[in-house]
C-alpha cells in the first residue's frame, strides 16, 4: 500500500494517508514519552516491537469477535489500518490498583479490584486527560448513549480475552486504556494495544514489565516489552 502523505504525527506514532481513503498506514516510531509529553526519549527497537505486539494482540481480539481497525502488518514498524473517525475518549479498565487510582483514592498499589473499575478520560494532553463520565460525553456530543454502551461492553470483552492471554504467560494485566472510533457507522477499536498503554506485572514477582519502567527509570524498557511479547507467543522480527 503506497503512502500518499502524512495525516498526523503523535507522540510515538505517525499516521499516513494512502490511495484508498478508507485505509491508513500507522507507523510506530522509537519515540517514548511520559507525563503528557514532558519527557521524550528515543529507545532503539521500540517502534518495531510495539508494531508487532499490537498486530498480534489485535488479531487475537478479532478472533474473539472484537472489531478492530487493524488490517495487516506491512513491515516491522508499519501496519495497514482502517481510517476511523476517532472518539476523543479513553476507556480505562483497572483490575488492580495502580497509578492515578492510588493517588486519587489513597488505595494501596496492587489491591485487587473486583469487579474491575471502569473509567472514562478525555483524550487531551493539554488538559492532562481529565476524568469524565457518561454525562460529559452526552452533553458535549463526543458519542451517543448507544456508542458509550458499546465502548463499555467492548472494553470489558477485551478484558476477558487479554486477562487470560497474559495469565497464560505468567503475567497480571493490571490496567489498560483503549480508544474507539467509527467506521461505516460501526464502533471499532482503534489506536494500539502495547505495553505503552497498559500495566503488566510478573505474576510471581510483581515486577513491572510495561511503560512504568520508563516512567520510573527502572531500565530495560524494550527488553521487558520483548519479554512480555515472547511470553504470549510473539516472535519478533
Amino acid at each position: 500500500m503506497k503512502k500518499t502523505g502524512e495525516l498526523y504525527a503523535g507522540k510515538a506514532k505517525t499516521v499516513h494517508t494512502t490511495e484508498d481513503p478508507d485505509l491508513l498506514v500507522l507507523e510506530f516510531r522509537d519515540d517514548t514519552s511520559a507525563f503528557d509529553g514532558e519527557r521524550v526519549e528515543q529507545l532503539a527497537r521500540k517502534g518495531r516491537v510495539n508494531n508487532q505486539f499490537n498486530g498480534y494482540v489485535m488479531e487475537k481480539l478479532q478472533a474473539a469477535g472484537v472489531a478492530t481497525h487493524f488490517v495487516k502488518q506491512l513491515s516491522p514498524n508499519e501496519s495497514l489500518v482502517r481510517n476511523l473517525q476517532m472518539i476523543p475518549v479513553e476507556c480505562v479498565v483497572r483490575n488492580r490498583a495502580a497509578g492515578s487510582l492510588c493517588r486519587r483514592l489513597g488505595i494501596a498499589e496492587g489491591q485487587e479490584l473486583t469487579p474491575p473499575v471502569f473509567e472514562f478520560f478525555l483524550k487531551n494532553d493539554a488538559l492532562h486527560d481529565p476524568m469524565i463520565n457518561d454525562s460529559h460525553i452526552a452533553t458535549f456530543g463526543w458519542a451517543s448513549e448507544h456508542e458509550v454502551q458499546q465502548m463499555k461492553d467492548l472494553t470489558l470483552q477485551v478484558n476477558s480475552v487479554l486477562q487470560a492471554l497474559f495469565a497464560n504467560g505468567g503475567m497480571i494485566l493490571v490496567d489498560y486504556k483503549l480508544e474507539f472510533g467509527r467506521f461505516k457507522d460501526k464502533i471499532v477499536l482503534g489506536d494500539e494495544f502495547s505495553p505503552d498503554g497498559c500495566r503488566l506485572w510478573d505474576a510471581q514477582t510483581l515486577e513491572k514489565m510495561d511503560k512504568d519502567r520508563f516512567r520510573q527509570n527502572l531500565g530495560n524498557v524494550i527488553e521487558s516489552y520483548e519479554n512480555v511479547g515472547q511470553r504470549i507467543g510473539i516472535q519478533f522480527e
